[in-house]
């Protein structure tokens, strides 16, 4: 029998998660009830999907902790890409919503995550009520525009602390994911993962980064000291 899938085990956002939603506090006592009503919460175990190619965008998901993972479909016989990362405060699907599309990515936990989802008719009913969940989306599409335009230039770089370096700040960004802060959990294998490097080569793009003076590597996650520096990073540095 096969276990019961996310949005089964879903249940109502707490108080304290409804809180640490970024956009939350942008709306008015009204929108935040209808929010408090309709917002789900689940956990997704390591290797589950969030969202699949092919499959209906009917959920407006963020992360509440964790870390995911946005790739290509890698049973189409090519080489699997991971676009990007996805930590704690980080909220994705609004184009694809918008577009009444279908997902053209895969979003897959990397570890034991805790996602949020809200139905597609309650985002488009935000939406229409409220400017200021407008700019928060505008703007969402916007940083995500240029960080994809940046990974563009790091995916054609075969310097590996570069894209070691770049990969890092994306995670980092403080519009896209404020729930990261200044730490970040990840392991090496993790980064690994979204980098699409060795565990081995990772490590060593770390130490010249800490060396570097930009991260500094803690029990559990890596902490940036200077994300100007990080976004800026090149191996002549």
């Amino acid at each position: 029998m096969s276990p019961p899938r996310l949005q089964e085990r879903a249940r109502p956002a707490t108080v304290e998660e409804l809180i640490c939603v970024p956009w939350w506090r942008l709306l008015d006592e009204p929108s935040q009830r209808q929010v408090a009503e309709h917002l789900h919460v689940a956990v997704a175990e390591p290797g589950e999907r969030i969202c699949r190619i092919g499959a209906p965008a009917t959920y407006w998901f963020g992360v509440l902790d964790g870390l995911l993972k946005m790739s290509n479909d890698e049973a189409s016989g090519g080489p699997q890409i991971t676009f990007t990362g996805v930590p704690p405060g980080g909220w994705f699907g609004e184009g694809t919503l918008l577009k009444r599309e279908s997902y053209r990515y895969n979003i897959q936990a990397l570890r034991r995550s805790r996602v949020a989802g809200l139905p597609l008719p309650q985002f488009e009913s935000l939406l229409a009520q409220s400017i200021a969940l407008n700019r928060f989306v505008l703007n969402q599409l916007n940083e995500r525009l240029g960080q994809f335009i940046a990974a563009r230039e790091t995916d054609r770089s075969s310097d590996p602390d570069f894209r070691v370096a770049r990969n890092l700040a994306a995670l980092f960004h403080p519009q896209l994911y404020p729930g990261v802060g200044s730490l970040l959990r990840i392991t090496q294998q993790e980064l690994a993962y979204l980098v699409g490097l060795s565990r081995q080569r990772v490590n060593l793009a770390l130490q010249r980064l800490a060396d570097a003076g930009l991260i500094r590597v803690e029990y559990g996650g890596l902490r940036v000291l200077d994300l100007p520096g990080l976004r800026g990073f090149h191996a002549s540095a």
